[in-house]
């Protein structure tokens, strides 16, 4: 899992002296970013303590020291939110073994009602698959078995998929994008759960499994992931473009039920294919209203 002083030190690697309007002299740095005391300066605090923050020995920073770190940083409201969950983990020590997650009954019922003419699934906080419907199932994962989210030990993950299954890799036209976004989104989840000891060995197992995973996990990149685009070369149905939207549950803020709608009229007839398929092979899908196409 991160440290705080890690995530500090790869986000003022990525700051320039010019970028902040910081005058410099001559052309001799041997960091990439800020130094310690002009990150230090700049946030009004001295330079020892700012060095034994990144080295994770200062103990809790104040609100007011993390504000203006995440000021000078130039963090977006993610990063500063991820940055505040690390200065709490200070006091934090050892894992747990959380229990098995389990779907809402509620979301359950919303997950059903969208019925197989829109494409869904419902993520656990470590992006295992908890439910889906058909098409949702046969749109990203049709080489699974349809069952598996029923069991907590066989449940499908998203992050482990991308990096280690060949096929969800070549499903994926903007593979490189989704992979970013994926690990963006862990780091911000481990931000939030430092003693989860699950979406830890996730992480782990990533790391020393795929280069990929560990060069985009090095980069340090924090994010919310709850809206972008997919273009997929499907196995079934050909080339498709589809929208993905987060919905997000108040009995349950830690799942998030996906959903995915086409980007165009020849994605939309992908997916309706793909819904006459799951319906019984022909049926033709209820009626639905057009929808203007960005």
């Amino acid at each position: 899992m991160e440290s705080l002083g890690a995530f500090l030190k790869s986000r003022r690697d990525q700051v320039t002296p010019d970028a902040i309007g910081l005058r410099t002299y001559g052309n001799s740095r041997r960091v990439p970013g800020l130094r310690r005391e002009e990150l230090a300066h700049l946030a009004g605090v001295s330079a020892g303590y700012y060095t034994r923050l990144e080295q994770d020995q200062a103990g809790t920073a104040s609100t007011q020291v993390l504000d203006a770190l995440a000021r000078v940083l130039d963090l977006d409201e993610v990063e500063k939110v991820h940055l505040h969950n690390l200065a709490r983990q200070t006091n934090r020590t050892g894992l747990v073994e959380p229990p098995a997650e389990q779907p809402h009954p509620r979301v359950l019922a919303l997950l059903d009602s969208l019925g197989e003419a829109t494409p869904a699934i419902l993520l656990g906080r470590r992006g295992d698959v908890l439910a889906w419907n058909r098409t949702g199932h046969a749109l990203l994962a049709e080489h699974v078995d349809f069952n598996a989210p029923e069991s907590p030990d066989q449940r499908p993950s998203i992050p482990r998929m991308f990096f280690l299954d060949s096929l969800t890799r070549d499903l994926h036209r903007n593979w490189d994008e989704l992979a970013r976004v994926h690990v963006a989104y862990l780091r911000l989840t481990a931000g939030r759960f430092p003693t989860d000891a699950r979406l830890a060995n996730l992480i782990g197992e990533l790391t020393m499994r795929s280069d990929q995973f560990a060069q985009m996990w090095a980069s340090g990149e924090v994010a919310d992931c709850t809206t972008g685009d997919m273009h997929l070369q499907h196995p079934t149905v050909g080339t498709a473009s589809v929208a993905y939207q987060v919905w997000l549950q108040p009995d349950s803020p830690d799942h998030r039920l996906e959903i995915y709608t086409p980007n165009d009229v020849t994605s939309a007839d992908a997916l309706q294919l793909l819904t006459r398929r799951m319906t019984g092979g022909g049926t033709t899908p209820p009626a639905q209203t057009p929808r203007r196409f960005r």
